[in-house]
């Protein structure tokens, strides 16, 4: 089998496992928290886990594009509708478990969380920029907007990612170290992204295409799953 071309069975077979591999966290979750082994705070155990997972699979989804043109391997990008929506998935379950095992659904005292406390703001403002991320994640939604304006709306991850991070730096205050590796992380991904388009641009220049057809070919293929 080559493995930049895996076939149809193939790649839904990894997508299986993949969808499954995805859920051993929230798994591990429930299971320790049935075990009662989450230690003396397990509401903050269950906050920190799911917000850690939110910020890995959104860097793990903004990966992939890097990871494909890096090894020609194509079928990467029918994975990445997946781990983006499991990157809301956690940031759903990490709203909730503040909103439900921490505040009890006391809308006021959250109110008041988001305005006086800046981690909480910022999260909050995370969350909520995902939302329409995760609600235009299917086909008919990039035909309903079209590709460009698609695109346009999807590039707003990069500060939902930057957002998460500073959210996270601030919650921690001393012990910075996670935080500043998924920074680095994500400022490698970025610059790729810029690097990348630079590349592209000077290669459309050589060939000497018009500036209206390079601008208008600065937007990525949309790749149906």
């Amino acid at each position: 089998m080559d493995p930049r071309n895996p076939g149809r069975n193939t790649i839904n077979l990894i997508k299986s496992v993949l969808f499954l591999l995805c859920l051993i966290p929230v798994a591990r979750l429930g299971w320790a928290f049935q075990q009662d082994a989450l230690g003396a705070n397990p509401v903050e155990a269950i906050t920190r886990g799911t917000g850690d997972w939110t910020l890995r699979f959104l860097l793990i989804s903004l990966a992939v594009t890097p990871l494909r043109q890096l090894s020609g391997w194509n079928w990467l990008l029918r994975t990445r509708r997946m781990l983006g929506l499991y990157a809301f998935f956690y940031a759903c379950l990490h709203f909730m478990t503040y909103l439900w095992l921490d505040r009890f659904f006391d809308w006021s005292s959250m109110a008041r969380d988001i305005l006086r406390r800046p981690f909480i703001t910022v999260g909050f403002a995370a969350f909520v920029l995902l939302i329409p991320l995760a609600a235009t994640s299917f086909n008919r939604a990039i035909r309903w907007l079209g590709g460009r304006r698609w695109q346009s709306l999807h590039r707003s991850v990069y500060p939902i990612g930057i957002l998460s991070i500073v959210h996270y730096w601030w919650l921690v205050k001393r012990d910075i170290s996670e935080p500043l590796m998924y920074g680095l992380i994500l400022c490698i991904l970025l610059g790729f992204r810029f690097w990348q388009r630079d590349q592209e641009r000077k290669r459309q220049i050589a060939a000497g295409e018009p500036k209206a057809r390079i601008k208008a070919r600065r937007v990525i293929p949309i790749v149906p799953e």
